[in-house]
């Protein structure tokens, strides 16, 4: 049996969206994953901790999400600028696989800066692009 693929997730106001979980079921389904869940910490108006505790607050409920799957996860907060965050994060050596989650276009600054494709540049591998919608607080665990 071989070992589970390593996938690096970059992922915010979508960390906990049905459409990522989806996307994670559908490819643990073609062989066992390990996920290691990067929210780079956005600036928000509610959060008076620069984004660290709204990316926590949504990493600990994708963890439970996930966790309930069977689908091991590992969560990392990260620098405000994903492109940044991605570049501290990547190694070859740990991960095999790339996913953004981003919002849809009209509402993505990370699409208007075309993470994806910045993420592709890092990496060097293919990266898996979800779009997904933000999970209401009232839907969070």
């Amino acid at each position: 049996m071989s070992p589970p693929a390593r996938v690096l997730v970059v992922a915010n106001r979508t960390a906990d969206s049905d459409e990522l979980r989806a996307e994670l079921r559908e490819r643990s389904g073609r062989g066992a994953i390990e996920v290691t869940l990067l929210a780079p910490a956005a600036w928000e108006v509610t959060d008076p901790h620069g984004g660290a505790e709204s990316a926590r607050r949504r990493l600990r409920a994708a963890r439970a999400a996930l966790d309930a799957e069977g689908i091991p996860v590992r969560c990392v907060v990260g620098n405000a600028n994903p492109v940044i965050a991605v570049e501290e994060t990547w190694d070859p050596d740990r991960f095999d696989e790339v996913i953004v989650s981003t919002l849809p276009t009209h509402l993505s600054r990370w699409l208007r800066h075309d993470l994806p494709r910045q993420a592709e540049r890092i990496t060097g591998r293919p990266v898996r692009h979800v779009i997904a919608r933000e999970r209401s607080p009232a839907l969070r665990a």
